[in-house]
């Protein structure tokens, strides 16, 4: 509990507002909110989420896990989420330091630790939790810490950040990192079938092409996609063109309809029911919601 009280007293010193903030070390970011946030959908990206003060849940596909500063979060692909915080107060608010997880990063590590165990062969879900260990935190506590040190940070910061990674790998998210790292692994596979419904979710296509693309098989691809994403294919892409519609009606003031048209929906009813059941109302209702209320959704 004491570690644990440093690093909050470190994440409080640089997060003041309320929000996702960069920090000068490269790949890390600091979160604050001061109060329960409604829930939010956000593509997170491969990192590493460790809670200072307060308690975050996160679904992804069907799979729900909460968390606070018992356990933290990886996340090893691209993957659409619900993130809702829900313990926060302004006396102690939500705080969490997040750390992007880099593939080549991870591999050089791995040989250097001697090489990549056998039994990381087969697909994981993206989004787990493990323990913290006293190593973990106080590795983290030093790399937030130096903000303190601008000065040191362009030397100090690669080497307690392979530190992490290495605290990572004696965990039980070894084999997660392992196929992060391994260019054909199953979560690879899977990531680069994420990677091409990135590129062309506007369009309508084939699973048959984007097994292709991830050299599987379709039935391969159908079951290591819903085991790494915990959805299929077809449901990662709607997730993304919903996703990315209510962004241009925040972002640009787009119309309902125009939104869905850009995203690939060519029926503007079928956008707005299918809208309306992910986001649990239509359009424009959901958007004027969000225009007074909190955004914030990683971390």
């Amino acid at each position: 509990m004491e570690r644990l009280d440093e690093l909050k007293a470190a994440i409080a010193q640089f997060a003041t507002a309320d929000g996702i903030q960069a920090t000068p070390v490269e790949g890390m970011s600091l979160v604050r909110i001061s109060h329960p946030s409604e829930p939010m959908h956000a593509v997170h990206h491969p990192s590493l989420c460790l809670v200072a003060q307060g308690r975050k849940r996160v679904i992804a596909g069907d799979r729900v896990l909460s968390y606070d500063g018992a356990h933290f979060l990886v996340v090893s692909v691209d993957t659409p989420v619900i993130g809702q915080v829900i313990e926060a107060t302004a006396e102690a608010p939500y705080l969490c330091v997040k750390l992007d997880l880099d593939a080549a990063e991870i591999a050089a590590l791995l040989i250097e630790a001697g090489g990549v165990s056998t039994a990381a062969v087969d697909a994981e879900p993206s989004v787990a939790l493990s323990p913290v260990t006293p190593e973990l935190l106080d590795a983290a506590i030093r790399l937030v810490r130096l903000l303190e040190r601008p000065e040191d940070i362009a030397v100090m910061a690669p080497m307690i950040k392979r530190e992490i990674l290495f605290r990572l790998l004696r965990s039980d998210q070894a084999t997660k990192l392992q196929q992060i790292a391994l260019a054909e692994s199953r979560l690879q596979q899977v990531n680069r079938a994420i990677g091409w419904i990135k590129l062309n979710y506007r369009d309508a296509f084939a699973i048959e092409t984007v097994a292709a693309e991830a050299r599987m098989s379709p039935s391969a691809l159908h079951f290591h996609f819903k085991a790494v994403t915990a959805m299929s294919p077809l449901q990662y892409q709607k997730q993304l063109r919903l996703q990315e519609a209510r962004r241009l009606m925040l972002s640009e003031a787009l119309d309902a309809a125009t939104a869905g048209h850009r995203v690939g929906y060519d029926s503007p009813s079928q956008f707005s029911r299918e809208y309306a059941r992910v986001f649990g109302a239509p359009p424009l209702r959901d958007v004027a919601r969000l225009k007074t209320g909190d955004l914030l959704s990683a971390g």
